[in-house]
């Protein structure tokens, strides 16, 4: 009994558990005429829980500085942060990807107010409803794809080359399927919206826009999708947090790829429009007989196939709501007084976006550093928080919070004044115009930052990743809301008669 004791040592100081998962040793193994047998089993399941307990720790703390013994093995009431941040290290690595990508929406609302003459837009104004709905896809793919990839690489999901491909590989297909599938909606939307207040149906004009929207949809998610990969990567490398930069990267240049496609694929259809018609159903039914192929190939990965069957409906809703965006855009950008609002709308609605994805994407691996969907963070799980706990509080995601809604204000005032010396639009920053703006920007964000720590805790109570379901319905949101409230402040200016501002000259 002895010799059995002595081999068994090793693996209790180890932490490892050499029988886990297996049928329990045969009762002779341990039986001694002094009951030692019993102390035996104590030790083994001691170490069977500590094993479990270290793994779960080093898993958890991986991007992390190690720490004691004592403290890695117990777990405290509330989850660790993933990575030990201050205020001022939030504020120093989101500024960067924060300014890139609002450049990125001031590059895309100066395309925007260039394009918006041209006479597919004219004439197919249904395109101007694609513009947030087919946007809104870097929220609906490449923000969610990147708080994914997030989310694993601090778990250490992603440390081994064979992980790494596999994340890779299921997660582009997957994301192939998801533009094909909400372009062609997306499109069918367009149609739909521009039908009803007209009573007019042009069946060439729903192929353009078919074609149009599935097209760009694919090439631009394939695009952002390997840029935010090698972003995701080289921040891991860095030793700077996914969470921080991933989103807002993923924005930079998705609203000006995005929107570029857009403009020179349906421009490009239109003209086809005249002498080969059908070039406009080829090109459609090209893109949406790849999706067999993508199917597979996201059906053959565990990582995305739950996503696939289960990820619809936050996309699908995100696409509905973005669109009533874009009917709201097509109805103001088309009336003479609202001409200037089309290059500020990538403006207001891409930042909005930008600031409540990397909050989102922060709260979601907050929360999975506790354990899988529905795991309780906390003693008493709070079903709605309050204002203040969402920005006063002293934790690191009221802290975060605190830190994005200071960027609104100073970022937008660089973003305009990058449109005024541009002479981008058709509006005079004047003082009353900026207050109008900023109110807007403020209100915006500050709705979508409460709404984020509400729904993500929501969908974590109720089992459900919120790096699948979250960012979808918060950058749609934020496309609603940015572009009702904008209309909003115009048609205000207009009203009161700001004749300084100029708008609609």
């Amino acid at each position: 009994m002895t010799s059995k004791l002595e081999q068994k040592e090793p693996p209790q100081a180890n932490g490892a558990v050499p029988g886990a998962g297996l049928a329990s040793p045969e009762p002779a193994d341990f039986l001694g005429p002094e009951g030692s047998g019993v102390e035996v089993v104590v030790l083994e399941s001691r170490a069977n829980a500590k094993g479990v307990r270290e793994e779960d720790a080093l898993l958890e703390n991986g991007s992390q500085s190690n720490e004691s013994d004592d403290t890695s093995t117990e777990r405290g009431a509330e989850p660790a942060s993933p990575l030990k941040e201050t205020s001022f290290s939030i504020g120093l690595q989101v500024l960067f990807p924060f300014l890139l990508a609002g450049f990125g929406t001031v590059a895309a609302g100066m395309v925007l107010d260039i394009v918006q003459h041209w006479d597919v837009f004219k004439y197919v104004t249904e395109v101007f409803i694609l513009v947030p709905a087919l946007l809104g896809l870097k929220g609906n793919l490449e923000m969610t794809l990147a708080s994914r990839l997030s989310t694993a690489a601090n778990i250490g999901q992603m440390d081994t080359p064979k992980e790494l491909w596999k994340m890779i590989t299921g997660n582009m297909a997957l994301i192939q399927v998801q533009a094909t599938v909400v372009g062609f909606l997306a499109s069918i939307a367009a149609v739909v919206f521009g039908w009803i207040p007209d009573g007019h149906f042009s069946m060439d004009h729903a192929v353009l826009l078919c074609a149009s929207s599935v097209a760009t949809a694919f090439i631009a998610s394939l695009v952002l999708g390997m840029i935010m990969i090698g972003v995701i990567i080289g921040s891991r490398k860095m030793g700077i947090n996914p969470d921080n930069v991933a989103t807002p990267i993923a924005a930079s240049l998705g609203d000006l790829i995005t929107l570029a496609l857009l403009s020179g694929i349906s421009w490009g259809l239109y003209k086809e429009l005249e002498s080969r018609a059908y070039v406009n159903p080829l090109v459609c039914a090209f893109f949406i007989s790849l999706l067999p192929l993508w199917v597979v190939v996201a059906k053959r990965n565990s990582a995305t196939r739950e996503v696939l069957y289960s990820g619809w409906e936050p996309v699908i809703i995100a696409m509905a709501i973005s669109s009533v965006g874009g009917l709201i855009l097509d109805r103001t950008v088309s009336d003479p007084n609202f001409a200037g609002m089309a290059v500020f709308t990538p403006v207001i609605n891409g930042v909005g976006g930008n600031l409540v994805a990397v909050q989102a994407s922060r709260i979601s691996t907050y929360l999975h550093m506790s354990g899988e969907p529905g795991d309780s963070p906390s003693p008493a799980p709070r079903r709605c928080p309050s204002p203040c706990s969402t920005f006063f509080s002293s934790d690191v995601n009221s802290r975060s919070a605190r830190v994005l809604f200071l960027l609104v204000v100073p970022g937008h005032l660089v973003f305009l004044y990058t449109i005024s010396s541009m002479q981008g639009g058709h509006t005079t920053l004047t003082l009353i115009f900026i207050v109008f703006y900023m109110t807007a920007a403020l209100l915006q964000v500050l709705i979508l930052l409460y709404i984020a720590d509400w729904m993500v805790h929501w969908m974590w109570g109720r089992h459900l990743d919120p790096d699948n379901f979250s960012i979808p319905y918060l950058t749609a949101l934020g496309d609603l809301i940015g572009t009702g409230l904008l209309a909003l402040s115009f048609h205000v200016l207009w009203l009161i008669g700001d004749r300084d501002s100029d708008v609609g000259d």
